[in-house]
């Protein structure tokens, strides 16, 4: 049988929702163990949030960007391409017109600097192979869209 991975977080949130949906605080804590510490979040602003903290969506969306970088890093380096950088400004798009609402697609803009003896066109396919591979990208129903750029240094 093989292994099963099993990821945890803990969140706690205090205060009270007594006086209405525009006064109560949308900060909170999350803790990933094993990883120490813990860090703040907070709702979207559209909703109320504090814009100095990250929110769900963006973690989301770092997520799926992050999940891209390493499933790419691991292909790029079982194949001996040599990759110097990676840069990804990705977004993600949340109409509010649909319910329930959600994140509707997410696009992914890599820019990936790699030794010159590399060939581009194989680095663009291990772009592709990475994210038809990427743990989050198909745990996620919004449509990912990768849209590299590739680039000798």
């Amino acid at each position: 049988m093989s292994p099963t991975h099993t990821y945890q977080s803990r969140l706690s949130w205090s205060g009270t929702t007594g006086d209405g949906y525009d006064s109560y605080e949308r900060a909170h804590r999350v803790v990933v163990p094993p990883a120490d510490g813990e860090f703040m979040l907070s709702s979207d602003p559209a909703f109320h949030g504090d814009a100095e903290l990250p929110n769900p969506e963006q973690l989301l969306l770092a997520s799926v960007s992050s999940c891209q970088l390493l499933s790419f890093l691991a292909m790029a380096a079982r194949s001996r391409v040599d990759v110097y950088a990676y840069e990804d400004d990705a977004e993600a798009i949340m109409p509010e017109d649909q319910r329930p609402m959600r994140i509707t697609q997410i696009t992914l803009r890599p820019r990936i600097v790699v030794s010159p003896a590399a060939d581009l066109d194989r680095v663009r396919r291990l772009v592709a192979r990475a994210h038809a591979e990427c743990f989050i990208a198909n745990t996620v129903t919004a449509e990912v869209v990768v849209d590299p750029t590739v680039e000798h240094a």
